[in-house]
């Protein structure tokens, strides 16, 4: 009796195994290998990976590096992945120099900007064509009219060497054939209208956005420093605080002081640029005597570099040797003369030979500031060059753009320049007392003067004061 229940049981288990097996295995593939390898039918041709022969592969290795770049960077090789998939193309490829040195930088930092990642993409698109158009099939009778992947027309005209696409010329055609397209090289970038309204609104509305206006900065004038910190300036813009604040509160042999609490930003290595231009100096030769002045005399070197630093910027008039030769002991003794001379030299402006020459052509005669409050050093053109000073104390610019670093720039001059002397009281004295006496001299009446007019014809003018 028990066996036949165990049996039964046995069978009925064995039963729902059978069921449970044939109706999971409907489910499971029967070559999971091969089906993942066949490829989807609704996946599209688009899609598979391009070959290593393809044009789209063949641009992003030729010399147009400045466009594959721009592909990049506009995300558009996925879509033309997919373009060059569908149907063969002809990609317009502008010359390296064209994006790089003859592109406006404000349109090419406007196309760089997130925001208008939608005008590059448009950009780059405007230059493909979804047709192979060779050289051999160039239209020769009329202009052709070919759609872009932008959805804009490009005009494809001329004939021979003189091909043209829109309002450039083909400078290289066929540069880069293959089976699926063809690239031609063009002398300049191809602009949709599209992309050029959308830069002129987006710099038309930069033009006329509202600043508020404020005040000029406020000087502590025991602390030299300013009242109010300033508020926060991009990298490399003008300081806030006079570079005459910033200075050195004096002439001394001593190193300058360091830069209070919220002067200076510190965006530039002021040290090692006077370092490099003092050295530039030294091996230019003739302008040894300077640079002991700037090093080893004073501390101007130091003071220069944290001007610098501060975001400052020095035009330098350095006199050569032959010029420091001349100058006397009595011009170096006094206290403080070397550093008042090189002060005299030194231009709180960044000016190359260049811009100097043309600002004497244009208005004559130049007064710059000079960090020797108050005196300014006058320029003007004389002999095809600009001359510095007047009368006997004058020198001309002898070797233009010794350094010129953005920050730094050194003219060199065959003269030590001296600010005029100023009229000393002790001769305007005399001439004022004089003219305070004139003044006090009392006026006769004319009934007095007729008086002593008739004394006069008597003989008798001299007894009475008031008619002497």
């Amino acid at each position: 009796m028990d066996s036949q229940i165990y049996g039964g049981a046995s069978r009925i288990l064995f039963l729902v195994l059978l069921i449970s097996a044939t109706s999971v295995s409907p489910a499971l593939p029967e070559n999971p290998i091969s089906r993942s390898t066949l490829p989807s039918a609704s996946s599209g041709s688009g899609s598979g990976q391009i070959n290593s022969n393809s044009v789209l592969v063949a641009l992003l290795d030729s010399h147009y590096t400045e466009l594959a770049e721009l592909v990049e960077k506009a995300l558009l090789l996925q879509t033309l992945e997919d373009a060059v998939g569908r149907h063969n193309v002809t990609i317009f490829a502008p010359r390296n120099e064209a994006l790089e040195r003859d592109l406006d930088p404000e349109f090419k930092r406007f196309l760089l900007e997130p925001r208008n990642l939608k005008s590059l993409q448009t950009l780059i698109l405007f230059h493909v064509i979804p047709t192979q158009i060779g050289s051999d099939s160039w239209p020769t009778s009329e202009a052709a009219r070919h759609r872009t992947l932008a959805a804009d027309h490009l005009h494809l005209s001329g004939s021979g060497a003189a091909k043209r696409v829109d309002i450039a010329a083909v400078v290289h055609p066929d540069a880069v054939v293959r089976p699926d397209g063809v690239i031609h090289g063009i002398e300049r970038l191809l602009v949709p209208r599209s992309v050029q309204e959308d830069f002129n609104r987006r710099r038309s509305l930069a033009s006329i956005s509202a600043i508020l206006p404020t005040g000029a900065p406020e000087v502590d004038p025991r602390t030299h420093r300013l009242k109010k910190p300033a508020p926060p300036a991009p990298a490399g813009s003008p300081p806030a605080l006079p570079i005459y604040d910033a200075m050195a509160p004096g002439p001394s042999i001593a190193p300058a002081p360091a830069p209070g609490p919220g002067s200076g930003k510190h965006w530039f290595d002021g040290e090692s640029q006077v370092k490099d231009f003092i050295h530039t100096l030294l091996l230019y030769g003739g302008y040894n005597e300077l640079a002991d002045i700037l090093v080893n005399l004073t501390s101007l070197a130091t003071e220069m570099g944290r001007l610098v630093s501060e975001g400052y910027v020095l035009t330098v008039l350095a006199p050569n040797d032959e010029a420091m030769a001349k100058l006397t002991a009595d011009q170096l003794s006094e206290p403080g003369a070397p550093e008042q001379i090189v002060y005299y030299h030194l231009i709180p402006e960044y000016q190359t030979e260049e811009s100097m020459y043309n600002a004497v052509r244009r208005f004559g005669k130049v007064r710059y500031d000079t960090l020797r409050l108050p005196h300014k050093v006058v320029a003007r053109e004389a002999d095809g060059s600009v001359k510095f000073g007047q009368g006997e104390g004058s020198a001309y610019l002898f070797d233009p753009d010794i350094y010129t670093d953005g920050r730094i720039s050194v003219q060199g001059i065959d003269a030590v320049l001296f600010p005029p002397e100023e009229e000393t009281p002790a001769a305007v004295a005399p001439t004022a007392l004089r003219k305070t006496v004139q003044a006090a001299k009392p006026r006769r009446g004319k009934l007095l003067e007729l008086g002593c007019q008739m004394v006069g014809a008597f003989g008798q003018r001299a007894r009475f004061t008031s008619c002497q």
